[in-house]
């Protein structure tokens, strides 16, 4: 049994992070806008939803197909140098599309294709990003770091729908997708600057080492943790049937309710401010404990809150707003708890691995989902699609929390496991 690692983490990390987590936030802020922008510039040319689903599919495959490549980097390759090239190479891509937009050049699978390596750099940005969390913040206030970037992610998601809305209005969209490219440049400032410390490596003396070999170790390591695969399947179940909300939300809104991009922006704001105020309720609450039961209950709530959003009368954004809300308010409580198991439960040195297997693992149906989303809603409607997948998430979660063994679980300490690997250094950037 491999001994306890020591945390890099101190106050001048944690300062560090903050530093850098809020040019981050910028970067988001872009990063929504554009999909916003794009989404809807897709439905209202085509009017199809599988057009819909298409670029939704597309944009997502790249991060499901390099999930697990882009963590193994994230464990044995720079962790600044990644950042800051991933980010650079999302806004280079958007950069493009402006070029496309002001040369009139508006072909749509065109668009989707660009979106789509957008994502291709997005797939190495999330797992090394949540790599360094462990290694810069001390562990006593990791839930409410987790805590606190839900809340500040909320207040950014609040502000992109309403920002989009209102550049739609006012300006095209080459001069929309410059928003990107402009975030992109305050996020990288405090990345430069700060230094990220370095984290124990470890690699085979007889055996060379090999990509494949790495991706073993995040599996391994997950299992290793009682009930962890249970709540992947969880997460992984209700992200298939969850997906048809997000995919769908934009023609729901647009098409279903004939919305105009004001209410289109109030209904998405909305929903993104519920996670806002779920976040501020975690981060005042230092210590949560029975995150298990948070889990299960907080995802009962959210599908309570997808009913009355898929069950409003045509034209009632006020409902489609309160359902929204009260689904979204529950995601930061979710969300937190899964990833302060993680961060808790996991050694640091293995985080950047089994980030990126979690992606995998949970996202492995997205694709699937996201593909056949809007042809079934061409055939049977998005609302009742909406109502389906609401009470059977109802339905399955209730299911597993009885017939399982999740609740009993100790997530409160690090699980180690041997490897045959000897101990060496990575030198920070």
């Amino acid at each position: 049994m491999l001994g306890k690692m020591e945390s890099t983490a101190t106050v001048q990390t944690f300062r560090s992070y903050i530093f850098f987590w809020s040019g981050q936030l910028f970067s988001l802020l872009g990063s929504s806008i554009v999909q916003i922008v794009l989404i809807y510039w897709i439905f209202f040319e085509t009017g199809s939803l599988t057009m819909v689903s298409l670029a939704s599919f597309f944009s997502f495959l790249p991060i499901f197909i390099l999930g697990p490549l882009a963590g193994v980097f994230a464990d044995r390759w720079n962790r600044k140098l990644l950042i800051g090239l991933s980010d650079f190479c999302q806004a280079l891509t958007t950069f493009s599309l402006v070029l496309l937009f002001f040369f009139n050049i508006q072909q749509v699978w065109l668009i989707i294709l660009i979106n789509s390596i957008r994502g291709v750099f997005q797939a190495f940005h999330w797992p090394v990003v949540n790599a360094i969390i462990p290694l810069m913040i001390p562990k006593k206030h990791l839930s409410r770091m987790n805590g606190i970037n839900y809340f500040f992610t909320g207040l950014v998601n609040t502000m992109g729908p309403i920002i989009a809305g209102i550049l739609l209005i006012l300006f095209p969209i080459d001069m929309i997708l410059w928003v990107d490219v402009l975030t992109f440049l305050i996020a990288i400032t405090p990345l430069l600057l700060i230094k990220i410390p370095p984290i124990l490596k470890k690699f085979l003396p007889k055996h060379k080492r090999s990509y494949f070999r790495e991706f073993k170790v995040g599996f391994k390591a997950i299992k290793v943790v009682p009930g962890l695969l249970t709540l992947l399947f969880v997460a992984t179940i209700l992200n298939f049937l969850g997906n048809p909300f997000s995919t769908l939300m934009i023609p729901y809104i647009s098409g279903t309710h004939s919305g105009s991009v004001a209410n289109l922006a109030i209904v998405l704001a909305s929903i993104q401010a519920g996670m806002f105020v779920g976040a501020i309720i975690v981060v005042i609450k230092k210590v949560w404990n029975k995150k298990p039961l948070i889990i299960f209950a907080g995802i009962l709530i959210g599908e309570i809150g997808h009913l009355i959003l898929a069950l409003a009368p045509p034209q009632n954004f006020l409902m489609i707003s309160i359902g929204g809300f009260m689904f979204a308010f529950i995601v930061p409580f979710v969300n937190t708890m899964f990833l302060t198991i993680l961060q808790t439960v996991i050694p640091p040195d293995k985080q950047g691995r089994v980030m990126s297997n979690v992606i995998t693992i949970v996202t492995l149906v997205s694709p699937i989902a996201m593909l056949i989303s809007g042809p079934i809603a061409e055939l049977i409607g998005i609302t009742t699609l909406f109502i389906i997948c609401a009470v059977l998430n109802f339905i399955f979660i209730i299911f597993v929390w009885i017939f399982s063994n999740i609740r009993n679980n100790d997530y409160d300490k690090v699980y180690e496991f041997e490897l045959d690997e000897n101990i060496n250094y990575q030198n920070s950037f």
